[in-house]
């Protein structure tokens, strides 16, 4: 009788032992499972420190619009001899008549800057605003230039860029250049390209 309960007592213990052993390694890989996410979202999605929802991060900013009159330091007569040389770059030709250089005005002939129905309207657009009770099917795009140059003293002067975009339909009665408001892009090319040209970069936030 006491051979048996002593067996007996030999398999309980024994059973008690394999169980919590059994159950130890459960907690031993439960532990090598989790030790994988720590630091990162891996095979764990409920927990780790991921790098989360980065909203508005690698936008491009855009610069504000320049100045329009710009403050250029530099004299009158060397913005003015930039300006020439500005409008001959962008393919512009100095109105001879309309200009008065003594004054610190010089004016454009009318440059059309896009031909063809097919693409008028959205280029000129990007030049004027045009509202959908003015969609006349245009088939030119041009804009005139004036700029003006005004001392302030000796070393430094005030530049102003002033755009007239026009737009042409060609209908029954023949074509016509209508004036449409400008959208300021005209302006902001040239006198970015004007400061580019006297101090040798770009305005603060552009690209060369």
């Amino acid at each position: 009788m006491i051979k048996l309960t002593s067996a007996l007592l030999i398999i309980g213990l024994s059973s008690l032992t394999a169980f919590a052993q059994g159950k130890g390694v459960d907690k031993t890989s439960e532990r090598v499972r989790d030790s994988g996410t720590a630091g990162s979202n891996g095979i764990r999605t409920g927990t780790g420190t991921g790098r989360g929802i980065d909203f508005g991060a690698g936008k491009t900013v855009v610069p504000p619009p320049l100045p329009n009159p710009y403050r250029i330091t530099a004299r009158r007569d060397v913005i003015l001899k930039a300006v020439a040389d500005v409008m001959r770059d962008r393919k512009l030709i100095v109105d001879e008549a309309a200009s008065r250089p003594a004054e610190g005005i010089v004016v454009s002939l009318p440059y059309t800057f896009i031909k063809g129905a097919v693409v008028s309207q959205a280029e000129l657009g990007h030049y004027a605003s045009i509202t959908s009770s003015r969609d006349r099917g245009w088939t030119r795009g041009r804009y005139t230039l004036t700029v003006e140059v005004q001392s302030i003293d000796g070393n430094s002067a005030n530049v102003s860029v002033n755009a007239r975009i026009e737009g042409r339909t060609d209908g029954a009665t023949g074509a016509e250049w209508l004036t449409l408001p400008t959208l300021g892009v005209a302006e902001e090319e040239f006198l970015s390209a004007l400061i580019t040209n006297l101090t040798g970069a770009p305005p603060p936030g552009r690209i060369e």
